[in-house]
């Protein structure tokens, strides 16, 4: 199986993205995280990730006389590389993007359905969406991508301290 296909799947996308922050899950705290996606279909997509390596078993538990695993992320296997994405056609590009924006949308209605209850309170809760446009030549815009990826780096090496809240951040380039 191809990477782009492996990730691109609507359910192994969410699976990954419940991982991201540098988190170990077992497959019950996926279940609680992921409650819309049937356990039998949850367990064969983490299946599918830890034989391709995109997931790693970091712990083994005896739970009721059932193995219960760990898994983490593992973050170089978890992207579509340079080579794929250059080998994908102009469909699977769309394809891609279109499973992109699709989970972005499915996290937003996560966020608004889970918020709806006491209000919903973007401002609060740190939830922001723009659309800009800069004029940048291709040095200006490889610089850019550099110091964006710089900021985003150190930040993730922060880990979770009981005040600090997960957060996802998602980028899209497009020319103009």
């Amino acid at each position: 199986m191809a990477t782009a296909d492996l990730l691109l799947h609507p359910v192994r996308l969410r699976i990954v993205q419940a991982f991201l922050g540098d988190r170990t899950l077992t497959t019950a705290d996926l279940r609680s995280e992921l409650t819309d996606v049937p356990a039998a279909t949850l367990y064969r997509h983490v299946g599918v990730l830890a034989e391709a390596g995109v997931l790693a078993v970091v712990g083994e538990r005896k739970v009721r006389g059932a193995a219960e695993r760990s898994y983490r992320l593992v973050t170089g296997a978890a992207s579509v590389g340079a080579a794929d994405a250059a080998a994908m056609s102009v469909d699977e590009h769309r394809r891609a993007f279109a499973t992109f924006v699709a989970a972005l949308l499915a996290d937003f209605d996560r966020y608004a359905d889970a918020a709806a209850g006491p209000g919903l309170d973007p401002a609060a809760d740190g939830v922001g969406y723009r659309q800009v446009a800069l004029w940048l030549d291709d040095e200006e815009f490889t610089a850019l991508v550099t110091e964006l990826r710089a900021v985003l780096t150190a930040r993730m090496a922060l880990e979770p301290d009981g005040v600090r809240r997960r957060r996802i951040v998602s980028q899209v380039f497009l020319p103009g």
